[in-house]
């Protein structure tokens, strides 16, 4: 498969006006009109003054026959964070959307602060009524949490519908790390399925074989179902000291005929990080759309999207 890079589609430092849109421009995920592409994405403010993030969710609307062309941004979060003690307290990052008749569900990863690491991670659920410019949620607690076989940081849902049932991907947490500056998370991608997107089953084992190391980090599996195949786009990582070119996010891919069963082949993936430049040190959260005759893969460049997402087609 081959990837030509169309160059970054948005950069959150261009826009001046939103203060809670300052940073960051995370795990983009769509939703398409008739006349244009919304692009969901997770960014923040300004750090606070003890250096504290937080992370809120929002979008871009582009022209459907020129990508490059922004039409609007939203100038509320999608969601408001949760309230004191929920599990969404500081953070709605990642965010995944589906339409369900006339409403859009977006499932989500909803952070919250801990003391002896950094953040813990469920995944939560809201509801739009509004073609997906606000959602609120069903309740204050999250949809997907933790189980003995889950213990931890439950996060990264990709929704899509297959065969009239509805497939939830995601990341895991197994185990934290010590490493020389803070606690880092290990994490592997699972699936869940559903009959009505809110009940659901999870298969309980690790989707997709190491690469890197025994403690490789998988993030962000995006499936997508082309030429009777079922494919896998994902992003990742060493555990540790993976700031950095030699070490961060890569582009992995896998396929399958059965949605459980999984071959890893990452070579047949051609999309690296370019030489110079905004993605010259990583490339992770893919998110793959069809739309008008072209494939198309939105993607995240230096720092997991500090500076935008951008996009590239596939080669016929």
């Amino acid at each position: 498969m081959n990837w030509k890079k169309l160059g970054r589609i948005f950069d959150p430092s261009s826009i001046t006006h939103i203060p809670w849109m300052k940073e960051f421009a995370q795990a983009p995920a769509t939703l398409i009109f008739d006349d244009y592409i919304r692009v969901y994405f997770s960014t923040r403010p300004k750090p606070d003054h003890n250096n504290q993030y937080v992370s809120y969710t929002g979008y871009v609307d582009l022209k459907r026959d020129n990508l490059h062309d922004i039409l609007r941004v939203s100038e509320k979060p999608i969601l408001e964070l949760g309230d004191l003690g929920t599990f969404d307290e500081f953070g709605v990052y990642p965010t995944s959307v589906i339409r369900a008749g006339d409403e859009v569900y977006a499932y989500y990863g909803g952070w919250t602060r801990c003391e002896s690491v950094p953040y813990n991670v469920a995944i939560g659920f809201a509801v739009s009524s509004d073609n997906g410019r606000s959602f609120k949620r069903i309740g204050k607690g999250p949809l997907l949490s933790y189980t003995p076989d889950e213990p931890m940081t439950i996060s990264g849902p990709k929704i899509r519908r297959y065969n009239d049932k509805w497939y939830l991907w995601y990341v895991a947490g197994k185990k934290w790390v010590r490493s020389a500056n803070k606690p880092e998370s290990v994490f592997k991608i699972r699936m869940a399925w559903s009959d009505d997107g809110l009940n659901w089953n999870r298969l309980g084992r690790d989707l997709i074989e190491n690469r890197l190391e025994d403690d490789e980090c998988q993030a962000s599996p995006d499936v997508f179902y082309h030429e009777d195949r079922y494919h896998m786009f994902f992003s990742y990582k060493y555990s540790q000291n993976f700031r950095n070119k030699e070490r961060g996010y890569r582009l992995g891919y896998a396929y399958s005929s059965d949605l459980i069963n999984w071959t890893r082949d990452d070579n047949m993936t051609i999309l690296d990080v370019s030489a110079a430049g905004w993605d010259s040190e990583m490339i992770a959260y893919p998110h793959v759309i069809e739309l008008d005759g072209s494939i198309y893969m939105f993607y995240l460049g230096n720092q997991v999207g500090r500076n935008g997402f951008g996009l590239a087609r596939l080669e016929v």
